[in-house]
């Protein structure tokens, strides 16, 4: 029905609420865009990555 792309809005409320398992659907969905924002002249910074 909606976009596959996207996550459903009833996980981002659950995780917003703290919700364990939705947390890590939404890291797992955003996973390669948090590694391409931690990048730094190429190479992936842990720091960034793990504070975004």
């Amino acid at each position: 029905m909606g976009n596959p792309k996207l996550i459903p809005y009833e996980t981002i409320v659950r995780a917003t609420s703290g919700e364990p398992e939705a947390v890590e659907e939404v890291l797992r969905h955003y996973s390669k865009r948090i590694r391409l924002a931690a990048l730094e002249n190429g190479h992936v910074n842990t720091d960034t990555e793990d504070s975004i």
